[in-house]
């Protein structure tokens, strides 16, 4: 540059002063800045008054919030609580004096899991049922006295008596051992099979007893009594057979009424008109 043209551009800075250059936000972008201050501020304003109605509604506290209370032996919930996951919990119980509810609107299940997590036992509570799966289940007094168990080979009643009230009765489908069979006092008992046989066997005897009542056995076929190493008695002051056949009368014009029981080779019984000896021999057609 020439020196009469730099002396000249200084000359002209010099007269005119220096200048001045602003750094800063302003007009448009100024307020753009305090309007979205001022809607944070807002907004910290809200969210702290929302988090101080939510802490007063649920009620926390230093001691846990709402019904739930930690003290030292847990948790302790007061009044109606909804899980809507699992729940683990190495004891559950309610206020001294007080029962414990579980509802659901469908189900109420109970498993007991092994370290591997996997089921041992398992109890459901539905609608139409409730079970239980378990290798053994057992309902026993508060005493320790065992009252009901089954399991796979067999079903053990433990109490003194079992009762059965319905109306038809009780039935087996196999054999039933038991020591005693015996209705309520002034019920009548009956033992019935209605298309099969049935067959009252024990290795020492049999006792069928109506203490205040009548004995009846009835059946389509054949009644069968057998005592294969003993004998059969019929104790009573009237032994009635009146459907026994007769035999043809010695004599024709015979009124006697004094019969005499015969039995035949096959067991087969009738009755004969006593003689002055045995009529039995006379009347052996009746056996054939």
């Amino acid at each position: 540059m020439p020196q009469e043209q730099y002396a000249h551009r200084s000359t002209m800075q010099t007269s005119e002063g220096p200048q001045v250059y602003k750094v800063g936000i302003y007009g448009w972008r100024k307020r753009c800045l305090y309007f979205f201050v001022l809607l944070l501020m807002i907004l910290i304003l809200v969210n702290l008054a929302m988090t101080i109605w939510i802490l007063k509604v649920m009620n926390f506290t230093i001691d846990g919030m709402g019904n739930l209370r930690i003290t030292e032996k847990g948790l302790k919930l007061e009044g109606d609580s909804e899980f809507l996951k699992p729940l683990y919990a190495k004891e559950i119980r309610s206020r001294p004096g007080n029962p414990l509810y579980f509802q659901s609107a469908r189900n109420v299940t109970v498993n007991i899991l092994n370290e591997k997590t996997k089921v041992l036992s398992r109890l459901v509570t539905g609608p139409q049922a409730v079970e239980a799966h378990s290798q053994k289940f057992e309902v026993k007094t508060l005493s320790g006295k065992l009252l009901f168990s089954a399991d796979d080979n067999e079903v053990v009643v433990g109490a003194e008596r079992l009762r059965v009230l319905g109306a038809e009765g009780t039935v087996f489908p196999k054999s039933i051992e038991t020591p005693n069979v015996r209705a309520d006092p002034f019920k009548e008992l009956r033992l019935e099979s209605p298309t099969r046989a049935l067959v009252m066997e024990a290795p020492k005897g049999i006792e069928i007893n109506a203490e205040a009542g009548s004995l009846k056995a009835t059946c389509r076929t054949e009644l069968r009594l057998e005592s294969k190493d003993g004998e059969i008695t019929l104790n009573s002051a009237k032994i009635k057979l009146p459907n026994l056949p007769q035999g043809s009368s010695s004599s024709a014009g015979s009124r006697q009424k004094i019969y005499e029981l015969c039995v035949c080779p096959n067991g087969r019984l009738f009755l004969s008109q006593a003689g002055a000896s045995s009529t039995c021999q006379i009347n052996t057609s009746v056996c054939l």
